[in-house]
């Protein structure tokens, strides 16, 4: 059983209530636009860390993390890019890789908006966790984590506040 925390779009920084909400996951999960590599290296310090990187991360971080990447957690195949789109509207780069080669669960982020979606078509849960950060158009902060277990996601919990209490450091 592993216990993942899941989150994109920080831009650079993270708010003590993500890191709270993550405190008794086994693996924190980023689905890109990490922002900079002392984020990354925070949350590798507190957690192990998978992560993709995004359309406004660095030289640096592309070579720390894949565009891409796919793996099993416990029987679990997750597939997970920044860009990905919406059931019925994937994005183009991987619509071709879910229909030949569907994963049990994917994972991407960018637009900013949580959604968690089952696609019939391919029998597989999409996850977008929305926006961890403060910056970009989002008003509301997101986060989620969930267990898999075996070949079961479950216990999904989503984490949101106020951007405008980002900066609020709670015990």
């Amino acid at each position: 059983m592993k216990r993942i925390g899941l989150l994109s779009d920080t831009h650079g920084a993270i708010s003590s209530r993500t890191l709270k909400f993550f405190e008794n996951v086994d693996e924190i999960w980023h689905a890109g636009d990490i922002g900079t590599v002392e984020l990354a290296d925070q949350l590798e310090q507190f957690k192990p860390v998978k992560a993709v990187y995004g359309n406004i991360d660095n030289h640096i971080l592309r070579r720390m993390y894949p565009e891409t990447l796919r793996f099993y957690c416990e029987e679990v195949e997750v597939l997970m890019t920044h860009i990905g789109g919406y059931p019925g509207r994937y994005d183009s780069r991987i619509r071709k890789e879910l229909y030949a080669n569907p994963p049990k669960l994917f994972i991407c982020g960018h637009s900013h908006i949580l959604k968690v979606v089952f696609d019939d078509k391919i029998n597989c849960l999409h996850i977008n966790p929305g926006a961890s950060g403060y910056k970009g158009f989002h008003t509301i902060c997101t986060a989620t984590r969930f267990v898999i277990d075996k070949d079961q996601i479950k216990d999904m919990e989503v984490l949101e506040f106020d951007r405008s209490k980002f900066g609020e450091i709670i015990d």
